[in-house]
């Protein structure tokens, strides 16, 4: 506990203008998917930003917002997710890197980006499958509104937050402003491949779950 973390004064205040830019041109690469006659699951309606009047799933006095720390891992329990998370950075070209696709059961956090449970919108991404088969985030997209997504972090504490939103965004106009966005709590966002896919051109859209954290400690 209390552990201090090289550069964490830094990343605490990450340009997310620029960060929306290669998050986005980095998911776009990861196109090494495996033709699965159905597909990985896709978002219900009932699943989207939209709500019904009165309809809430986060608190109305959302918890404290947390210290920087790393992820450790990430559990999503309705999908039986309980993975190991590994920090990614950019590549050469200044993109953002995937976690490595021949280990399925790994996820990625931009190490410079929000840490989750800290103010402001963090980012977990991974791959949908991989030429073997289907990979970390494989149902990411039968995630529903109110279910629970957990991340241990590597100073022993964890953020737990709760999905509000589940939506399919083309990656042609993807709206990185609504995604990456401060919305004044600690939030985090799960990013997949989704929507169509071809053997010539990859997955065409990012299945992204937005959540709120609704403890953390």
């Amino acid at each position: 506990m209390g552990e201090e973390f090289p550069g964490s004064e830094s990343r605490r205040r990450s340009p997310w203008g620029v960060l929306a830019l290669v998050m986005l041109t980095g998911i776009a690469l990861m196109k090494n998917g495996v033709d699965v006659a159905l597909g990985p699951p896709q978002p219900a309606a009932a699943a989207s930003l939209g709500r019904t009047a009165g309809e809430t799933f986060a608190p109305l006095t959302p918890p404290r917002s947390m210290d920087f720390a790393p992820a450790e891992r990430v559990r999503i329990p309705s999908l039986g997710v309980d993975a190991p998370v590994m920090n990614v950075g950019l590549d050469a070209e200044g993109w953002i890197e995937a976690p490595p696709p021949r280990d399925p059961n790994v996820a990625g956090w931009y190490q410079n980006g929000i840490s989750p449970g800290q103010r402001g919108t963090s980012v977990i991404v991974g791959h949908v499958d991989n030429r073997s088969g289907p990979a970390v985030f494989y149902g990411l997209g039968s995630v529903r509104r109110g279910d629970r997504i957990e991340i241990p972090r590597l100073d022993g504490s964890e953020a737990v937050f709760e999905v509000y939103g589940v939506e399919v965004f083309a990656k042609d106009g993807f709206p990185a402003a609504q995604v990456y966005g401060d919305t004044g709590h600690a939030e985090l966002r799960v990013i997949t491949c989704g929507g169509g896919y071809s053997k010539a051109d990859g997955y065409e859209a990012n299945v992204v779950v937005f959540a709120r954290m609704v403890k953390g400690g």
